[in-house]
């Protein structure tokens, strides 16, 4: 198969077995979008959405994403844009960059979702070492 140049996008809750080479299958659901790899490789590429993962633009006719996609644990390692349904295609990262990008985008999912993160709640008292029929039976000598 040729690499990808456009992508329709499909609205699912679930993606389906069989991935279509062109689809876009996006679930609001789980949060994430899903296609096959733009290069013609054939792999599955998983991108889920969040402020500190990626961020889908609908326009009300096609998709952007951001950030772009980068492919480099596929043997393709391709590296692409999405952007209002085009396949724009950029240079492969090196491991560097690649490198470089993954501390990025960590650093950028720990600060969401520690932001997230609620109050800090004291872990529950140990459990009494009394036994079942003890405990039922009423207060032991020690209380």
């Amino acid at each position: 198969m040729a690499r990808q140049t456009h992508l329709t996008p499909e609205f699912v809750e679930l993606a389906p077995p069989q991935l279509k080479d062109g689809v876009l299958y996006v679930s609001m659901v789980h949060s994430c979008v899903i296609h096959r790899c733009c290069c013609g490789c054939g792999e599955k590429v998983v991108t889920p959405l969040s402020p500190g993962e990626w961020q889908l633009y609908f326009d009300g006719e096609n998709v952007s994403l951001h950030p772009s996609i980068g492919n480099s644990r596929f043997r393709c390692r391709s590296h692409y844009w999405i952007r209002q349904g085009q396949v724009i295609w950029v240079k492969k990262l090196t491991p560097a960059e690649t490198e470089a990008a993954w501390r990025h985008d960590r650093a950028a999912r720990d600060a969401h979702f520690g932001a997230r993160q609620g109050p800090q709640v004291e872990p529950p008292a140990p459990k009494s070492k009394r036994g079942f029929w003890q405990r039922l039976l009423g207060p032991s000598e020690e209380s």
